[in-house]
């Protein structure tokens, strides 16, 4: 076994920045969007200071502006958007109520119909809608069963991802691996040309997600089984010689230390006045105070006030307080959120929509408690804030269908659009798969359609964008192109075939896979599909293979984000909600990415007779 040569200066430059990306892409302390835009800068100021020539063409930094114009991210983008308008219009309502429906005559046949129909939808829509349609659903069924909600929300998250790999379409990755392969002189694979095997290979994990994951997973307590109402209204009665005397609302909030939160003002015998920052508080009034029995008391104690429940019942130690009418619910900040990236004092929440946030989860954990330490918190895509409010507000919340809110009933969002929305998306699906025109034409056109009809606005369709996505997509671009274009792609496939010389065709494209599949959970499922297609194919050609097979084998690899929850959005999603813990991954996505390579590394190579 003897190993390749190195390639030329700027092919060893290009090598080691994706060694310098891989690293930036797992880092903690740099958000993705971050290390991808660094990337791509050190891509254009070293190809534009240095530029390379080869076979008489010149390779400069403004080459690599291509990826923001490349159909495959183009294409990605649009489904996003149109993906968004069947969130938004509630499109898979009448699906999700059929589902809830099932759930009271049999559980257990209704999680397996649940992960069958959730990968069926996958290979066609984005899994996002899909996670976000079932989410509040599922919840709501472990509630009313009496069953622990983290035994049937990490199976459903993963068979959306599972049902993704089926299709062209399925998600941004297959997009990106086809369109590359494309690029470089592979026929286009059809959006079905893959899809016996992806079914295959779904058939088996479905079980396990059925059978065997939910006994994987401990009971984990969701956030919303953790709480009971636990933030009640007071009166905090104003005397004489209280320090709220004469004071405005502004000043007495300040003395609390900030985090007072005032409902109404009482005066006389039942004159209610609203709580103008300005308003002068006198002697008799009463103040309403939304919070905890401990922070009520200290409100007493530190404003000289005496506090009475809204029975006008003094309050000590032995007179409990009430929260009637009072109910929980998780909000999930999920992408397009009016949340996202946002803080709650940015937003108001609490004053737009008369909900008090008793604490914020993150990564599993309970992160925030205090409302003072949650104020300031920039919030992203997944986190969980547990709020307490009236039936009236958390149901208008909803029907609002800008962010996902989880509770123990089954109402979702619907509205008049619905219908017109899953039309426009069949539309996009059926134009592209009978080869009328490509994804990217139909998935724009759909953009269109949506705003046009008033399934979204632009507003909407903005937010549907993620820039995380789009970064990482264009950089990754970049890097597959300079691999590509000064040999580096050439030399890491002679170093792998170094590596496996003398194993069989089999075990090279299982090997193959298995390096895609432990990328995409560490980096990222686009970069590991961009990197490892010219890869493929170069190695198919050397072995004198079909290079379909390889191709796949990337595809299918870059898909297996199963490990680890950041491998993937929706892990995120389905991390916080269902109170999982990073290890929860591993013990059910690790077996999981064994199974389907041993199911792949089986089937390729018959179906493509070797």
């Amino acid at each position: 076994m003897s190993f390749p040569p190195l390639p030329d200066p700027h092919g060893i430059a290009v090598l080691a920045l994706v060694g310098l990306a891989l690293v930036l892409f797992t880092s903690k302390h740099l958000k993705l969007e971050t290390s991808s835009l660094m990337v791509l800068v050190i891509l254009l100021i070293g190809f534009e200071l240095f530029p390379y020539e080869a076979n008489g063409e010149q390779l400069r930094g403004d080459d690599f502006f291509s990826g923001f114009g490349h159909e495959a991210l183009i294409a990605v983008c649009a489904l996003m958007i149109v993906g968004n308008g069947l969130v938004r219009t509630g499109a898979l309502e009448p699906l999700g109520r059929l589902l809830a429906t099932l759930w009271k005559y049999s559980p257990s046949l209704s999680l397996l119909l649940t992960l069958v129909i959730s990968g069926l939808l996958s290979a066609f829509v984005n899994n996002v809608p899909i996670v976000v349609l079932l989410l509040p659903i599922l919840v709501s069924v472990a509630h009313r069963t009496s069953q622990k909600a983290s035994g049937l929300l990490m199976p459903m998250g993963f068979a959306t991802i599972v049902g993704g790999m089926s299709t062209t379409i399925g998600t941004s990755t297959n997009l990106l691996v086809v369109t590359i392969a494309s690029d470089l002189g592979m026929e286009r694979f059809g959006m079905f040309d893959f899809f016996l095997p992806a079914v295959i290979a779904a058939s088996v994990a479905v079980i396990y997600l059925w059978l065997v994951a939910p006994r994987l997973l401990g009971d984990r307590d969701t956030p919303l089984g953790n709480f009971s109402p636990r933030v009640f209204v007071g009166h905090l009665h104003v005397e004489e010689e209280s320090f709220a005397n004469g004071k405005t609302v502004t000043e007495v909030i300040e003395k609390s230390g900030g985090n007072m939160t005032v409902a109404q003002i009482f005066r006389g015998e039942d004159r209610r006045i609203v709580p103008l920052p300005d308003m002068i508080l006198k002697e008799g009034d009463r103040i309403a105070v939304r919070d905890t029995p401990e922070n009520l008391k200290e409100y007493e104690e530190t404003l000289g006030t005496k506090l009475y429940n809204e029975d006008n019942v003094r309050l000590d130690e032995d007179i409990e307080l009430r929260a009637e009418g009072q109910q929980i619910a998780e909000i999930v900040v999920t992408q397009g959120s009016p949340l996202q990236g946002r803080t709650l004092s940015n937003t108001r929440f609490d004053e737009t929509h008369h909900l008090v946030v008793l604490a914020l989860h993150r990564e599993g954990q309970v992160k925030y408690i205090s409302q003072k330490d949650m104020s300031n918190v920039v919030l992203r895509t997944g986190d969980v804030l547990l709020v307490q409010g009236t039936e009236e507000n958390i149901t208008e919340l909803k029907k609002a269908a800008e962010v996902l809110v989880l509770d123990a009933t089954e109402d979702l969002p619907h509205t008049k659009k619905a219908p017109v929305a899953l039309s426009i998306m069949a539309g996009v699906v059926l134009v592209a798969a009978v080869g009328i025109v490509p994804i990217t034409i139909s998935a724009v056109c759909g953009v269109l359609l949506m705003v046009m009809t008033g399934c979204l606005n632009w507003r909407d369709a903005a937010g549907s964008l993620n820039a995380q996505v789009i970064l990482i997509v264009t950089a990754s671009l970049a890097l597959g192109s300079s691999l590509l274009q000064t040999g580096g792609a050439d030399y890491l496939a002679e170093v792998f075939l170094a590596l496996t010389y003398g194993a069989s065709p089999a075990f090279v494209l299982a090997g193959l896979m298995i390096v895609m599949a432990v990328l995409t959970n560490i980096v990222s499922n686009n970069a590991a599909a961009v990197i490892g297609t010219p890869i493929a194919i170069t190695i198919a050609n050397r072995l004198g293979l079909p290079p379909e097979a390889f191709v796949l084998a990337v595809l299918f690899g870059a898909n297996m984000s199963y490990a680890t929850p950041m491998a993937y959005k929706t892990n995120l999603l389905v991390m916080n909600a269902g109170g999982y813990h990073f290890i929860d991954f591993t013990k059910v996505g690790v077996p999981l990415i064994v199974l389907l390579l041993a199911v792949f590394s089986f089937i390729l190579p018959m179906i493509y007779g070797f």
